[in-house]
């Protein structure tokens, strides 16, 4: 009869791993069997420990062959680079950006008096220095301030965009090849186009972000090396934006980082969930705090007038004691609540009530002369 554990002929090599490391670890077989399995015997007939080859070392590291990482990070590597797979979900930055997108779109166009359109590849969350190294090269880097919230900004274009927009910029013809001439450094006059072209997209940038909180994003410099647009520290998370801008037969990518840290300000207003143009906003709930408001009692003080007094006087009161208020029959009456004064009115009797009658709303006046 044959041996259960030897594996047929026909099995993979991960199922031949499989069962050699079965039939190691069970142990109460004899020698023959386990060298049948693949594994070892001491001359005492116990089991002796099996020793990993460099291929199933680096398989579980997560490399590919040779050990440069090419492939799909895994096994061991794939546990320590998923703590920022999925950081912070935020839904009202994906609004943000798909409205970036249509405001691109339009300002494109009349930049460059071309079709152009805008589209939105996807939004991940990265690790800062893991983004600079992937950076492929040449590309232009732009760093911009974001002055509200006090903090950077990494805008990243790459080199395909370039040459389309000097292309597009300098009357070059349509359908023709674009001329590359790769490992120069770039001309004045590429950088100061691709500069025009990054101010476009900051001042678009700026739009999205208005209806959720205003905000100013400054251009700051234009680098080429990313060691000089370090904005962050290596392991800090960050945003990343693809936006792809096609222009019939030219274009390219423009790449958007914004750091965690650039959003700290704005994170409560991120994690709403999207509610329609109105950016987080229910107006429905508004409706009905407001007509809650208008119902609610409050209680309103009139004030004829405010005396100070010593502490000494008022310890010598007795019943009968007089208090004199320096104001007249005709003086005006102040209504409060709380410490607020409302309104101000002339006090009289209505139906053997004392009334007052409103005479100028001070509330009012208060706020004018705050906004002068």
């Amino acid at each position: 009869m044959a041996d259960e554990t030897q594996p047929p002929k026909e099995m993979t090599d991960e199922e031949k791993m499989a069962a050699e490391w079965a039939a190691s670890e069970a142990g109460g077989g004899d020698a023959n069997a386990e060298a049948n399995a693949g594994g070892e015997a001491n001359p005492d007939g116990t089991s002796a420990a099996r020793v990993l080859s460099q291929n199933e070392i680096d398989s579980l590291l997560g490399f590919g062959d040779g050990g440069d990482g090419s492939q799909e990070n895994s096994g061991i590597m794939a546990l320590i680079n998923s703590a920022l797979v999925n950081y912070e979900r935020l839904p009202m930055l994906e609004v943000v950006f798909d409205r970036l997108v249509r405001m691109m779109s339009t300002s494109l166009r009349n930049f460059t008096s071309d079709n152009v359109e805008v589209s939105l590849d996807q939004i991940t969350s990265v690790r800062f220095g893991d983004y600079l190294n992937s950076i492929p090269l040449p590309a232009m880097l732009c760093v911009f301030k974001a002055e509200e919230w006090d903090n950077s900004g990494l805008m990243t274009v790459d080199s395909a965009m370039i040459y389309s927009i000097v292309d597009v910029l300098l009357g070059g013809r349509r359908g023709t090849a674009q001329m590359r001439i790769e490992g120069r450094p770039y001309t004045t006059i590429e950088r100061n186009l691709v500069e025009r072209l990054v101010r476009v997209v900051l001042a678009d940038m700026s739009g999205a972000f208005d209806p959720l909180s205003p905000v100013t994003f400054r251009f700051d410099r234009l680098e080429t090396n990313p060691r000089f647009a370090t904005i962050a520290r290596p392991a800090n998370a960050a945003v990343l934006a693809k936006l792809r801008i096609d222009m019939e037969d030219r274009g390219g990518r423009i790449e958007v980082l914004l750091p965690y840290a650039t959003l700290e300000p704005i994170r409560e207003l991120l994690l709403q969930m999207f509610m329609g143009e109105k950016f987080g906003r229910d107006s429905i709930w508004e409706t009905h705090l407001g007509n809650e408001l208008l119902l609610t009692e409050m209680k309103m003080r009139a004030v004829l007038d405010e005396v100070t007094v010593p502490l000494s006087d008022v310890m010598n009161w007795k019943p009968g004691s007089r208090l004199m208020l320096n104001v007249k029959a005709e003086d005006l009456v102040s209504l409060r609540a709380g410490d607020v004064t409302l309104f101000q009115g002339r006090m009289g009797s209505l139906n053997d009530h004392v009334a007052v009658r409103v005479e100028e709303i001070t509330l009012r006046r208060h706020q004018e002369e705050e906004d002068l």
